[in-house]
């Protein structure tokens, strides 16, 4: 069975007797091979020839994001300029402009000011959303099924969801929160239009060919706490997921911060699965918690990121990985919670490439 009818499979709910083993490697790769770092078995490989040369399945999202086209009006331009390392970008409407300023290094980025700051840049905000439009780039999805083949089964991921996209992309977690109390009325009509908005995407995700539909959220219980998720995010949660399950789509969402206040409620939002439960001694939970948790829900990751880091000791990769086969197994997409770090060990990697195939086999 190759990984792609394997991935459909457990995400189908059908019998399957083997596990995949789906790390992201990604990350890992980009930084070695600007730095030079490349342990010399890989330097010359690409990115695909390094997941086959470790023999694991690729989360393939990063291939077909791009099929998802959203696109502004055409009155809206985008204006870049540097400063040193700082990034200035700005974005005109005809009812305003929002300005975004990023700081920058040779490896790394981070918002130093977000676009939205005021109740009037709300606006302008809202302006935007409403004038977009979607379309399915089908050359752009034939392109990234040929590319990826059959190590994995075909995957994007949407836009965060309301409350996510207002702290990580508008506002700032700061700023985005206060605004919830000093401007509630014209706060809640942003997030307000942020989900009607979303129909759009939603719409063209339901009649593309594409299965598995991730939800990029980075949810953290410090960003979205239980009053806010219940209030915010659970609901449009369900409603997205009736939406995309009625098109016969299979979903999960990207949750790669403490979540313990949150696990509560995973069977209750209607998904398939999550994805990047983060286990202590990064997140705040371990996966006995997770399992009890979830049920038959599928796990997606499941071994902490530092188990690949080389000073760690190897018994806990062992120890972690096994456990998870044996929690959730077939329930389960094995993985990095949720990626390996550029100083990692890429060879713990192949090491959890034997246990799984040992595993396999004696199925």
């Amino acid at each position: 069975m190759t990984f792609r009818e394997l991935n459909l499979k457990i995400f189908r709910r059908e019998p399957v007797r083997e596990v995949l083993w789906q790390p992201r490697l990604e990350h890992w790769y980009h930084v070695n091979k600007q730095q030079g770092t490349l342990p010399e078995r890989y330097r010359d490989m690409t990115l695909l020839d390094v997941f086959d040369d470790l023999h694991c399945s690729v989360r393939p999202y990063w291939a077909f994001n791009g099929a998802v086209r959203i696109e502004d009006h055409e009155d809206v331009t985008t204006e870049t300029r540097h400063e040193g390392p700082r990034t200035v970008h700005t974005l005109r409407t005809p009812v305003g402009d929002l300005i975004t300023v990023e700081l920058r290094t040779s490896t790394t980025q981070t918002i130093s000011k977000y676009p939205v700051v005021t109740p009037e840049d709300m606006k302008i905000m809202e302006w935007r959303l409403r004038h977009r439009r979607v379309r399915f780039d089908r050359e752009h999805c034939e392109r990234a099924c040929e590319e990826i083949g059959d190590r994995a089964a075909p995957s994007i991921f949407i836009s965060r969801i309301n409350l996510m996209r207002l702290i990580i992309e508008f506002m700032g977690f700061e700023n985005g929160l206060t605004a919830l109390f000093e401007y509630p009325v014209e706060t809640e009509r942003l997030i307000r239009a942020t989900n009607e908005t979303d129909d759009a995407m939603l719409d063209v995700v339901a009649a593309c060919p594409i299965e598995i539909i991730n939800y990029g959220d980075n949810v953290h219980q410090a960003l979205c706490a239980p009053p806010l998720f219940r209030k915010w995010v659970m609901p449009e949660y369900i409603r997205r997921n009736e939406r995309l399950h009625a098109a016969g789509k299979k979903t999960y969402p990207h949750w790669d911060g403490d979540c313990a206040t949150l696990l509560p409620y995973a069977r209750d939002c209607g998904f398939d699965g999550y994805e990047a439960i983060t286990p202590v001694p990064q997140g705040d939970v371990t996966l006995e918690q997770v399992r009890d948790a979830f049920g038959d829900l599928i796990l997606l990751d499941g071994i902490p990121c530092t188990d690949f880091l080389p000073a760690e000791p190897i018994e806990s990769l062992l120890e972690n990985t096994r456990k998870c086969i044996e929690y959730f197994a077939p329930h389960l997409v094995l993985g990095i919670s949720d990626e390996i770090s550029p100083v990692g060990d890429i060879e713990r990697v192949r090491k959890v490439s034997e246990i799984v195939a040992e595993y396999s086999a004696k199925l």
